[in-house]
């Protein structure tokens, strides 16, 4: 079988599961994930024995450190997999809810209902996460999905997507509601995005590359963001301890993630004081700070220290490099967020209240934070047990997406009897 054949069959698969998962009860999806945890929990052996196969070809491949971190599936990873369904299983089932209704003049009511989007396809590098997380909020939400996960995971995949089935069909629900593309050909991306008869939307996760491509070619609607360049600015009336924290936390607690700040700016009237401590911590971590003129005077004697090109603004490093800026206030440091930013995630670290509120006002992205890690921004820290991506658009769904984002509003009416005069 040829691939656009095979994507052909799984589409006309997911579109006829759909009607199935969208009319399923509360009760019947939550079954479904509650089984494909305690499957996770059983295999976990076998789960870090695909794992490693993959692992083992990739590092061979020569796969990037920031894609083998995304790409190993730890002990902790297995158990987020599992706490992250259960936190689904707990949350409110959107599906049907009604909101908004309103008599009108002519004696009808009219309201909305929230209903599924229909089948959702998912494309993403690395992570075997995702396969369960994506699989978890599609089958909460009432939407059949196809998943593409990177050949580099493919074994790890093929596992988790049996298990996801063995969880569908215990609870009674189509296999065919989660499937997984079994076929690495790159092909298979192009025919996925092209099927608007079988796919109502398409969403992403990966590198600049991967969404860069999707976007030129897609004929299916995305929820995406392309790259997460995110910026920490401390504030001249910033706590000193909480400024550290926040951000040594942001560049590096993990750097090959898109919640990962890849721009620290600090307000003149107190760099003095911070970038020297700042770079204490950094050194222990070997982080290359690429400086403009007026931080680089700071840290003179740092021992990765660069000059800043016009460049470094707009780069995601995925990597143990910062880009480190002073400006004079805050307006030029929302000037420069909004300019260079990727609209993902920007942090200010103040104790002035009217600056903080001013910051999230004025700051143009996704999600915006006052005296907190740029890395808290993510689906499962927001309370909604996972996410199936992160999306900078602002039309439907932006910031984490989680159960409400893959859901839309039809307009309902309740009449009795009225005819339109």
């Amino acid at each position: 079988m040829d691939t656009k054949h095979y994507m052909e069959q799984l589409g006309q698969q997911a579109r006829k599961a759909s009607r199935a998962m969208a009319r399923a009860n509360s009760a019947q999806r939550n079954r479904a994930l509650s089984l494909i945890a305690d499957a996770i929990e059983r295999d976990a052996d076998a789960l870090r024995a695909a794992n490693k196969l993959d692992m083992d070809a990739a590092a061979a491949n020569g796969l990037e450190p920031a894609m083998l971190d995304r790409l190993a599936l730890s002990d902790k990873a297995i158990a987020t997999m599992v706490e992250g369904l259960r936190q689904i299983v707990a949350l409110p089932d959107p599906i049907g809810e009604i909101s908004g209704l309103k008599f009108r003049p002519t004696g009808i009511q009219v309201g909305q209902m929230r209903v599924p989007l229909g089948v959702i396809g998912i494309i993403y590098e690395s992570r075997p996460n995702v396969t369960v997380d994506a699989a978890g909020l599609c089958i909460k939400s009432g939407n059949a999905t196809i998943l593409r996960g990177g050949s580099e995971a493919i074994h790890c995949n093929r596992a988790l997507a049996k298990l996801v089935k063995e969880g569908l069909e215990g609870a009674g629900l189509p296999a065919d509601g989660v499937q997984v593309v079994e076929t690495t050909d790159r092909a298979a991306v192009g025919a996925l995005i092209t099927m608007p008869q079988y796919v109502d939307v398409i969403v992403p996760r990966g590198g600049k590359g991967l969404i860069a491509r999707l976007m030129a070619e897609a004929t299916v609607p995305m929820i995406k963001h392309l790259d997460g360049i995110c910026h920490v600015y401390i504030d001249a009336k910033a706590d000193l301890k909480k400024a550290l924290d926040i951000a040594f936390n942001a560049k590096c607690h993990r750097y090959g993630t898109c919640n990962t700040m890849e721009t620290l700016l600090v307000a003149r009237a107190i760099a003095p004081a911070v970038l020297p401590e700042l770079a204490r911590l950094y050194a222990t971590k070997e982080v290359e700070l690429r400086a403009d003129a007026e931080a680089k005077a700071i840290l003179a004697g740092y021992p990765h220290l660069a000059d800043a090109t016009e460049e470094d603004w707009s780069t995601e490093y995925l990597a143990a490099i910062l880009s480190v800026k002073v400006v004079a206030d805050m307006d030029e440091a929302m000037e420069h967020i909004n300019t260079y930013s990727s609209k993902h995630t920007e942090s200010i670290v103040t104790e002035d209240h009217s600056a903080a509120m001013r910051f999230l006002r004025e700051v143009d992205s996704a999600s915006v934070m006052v005296n907190a890690s740029t890395r808290f921004a993510d689906g499962f820290e927001y309370g909604l047990g996972a996410e199936i991506g992160i999306s900078n658009d602002k039309l439907h769904a932006r910031g984490p997406v989680g159960l409400e984002g893959l859901t839309s509003l039809k307009y309902i009416v309740f009449g009795n009897g009225e005819v339109r005069q």
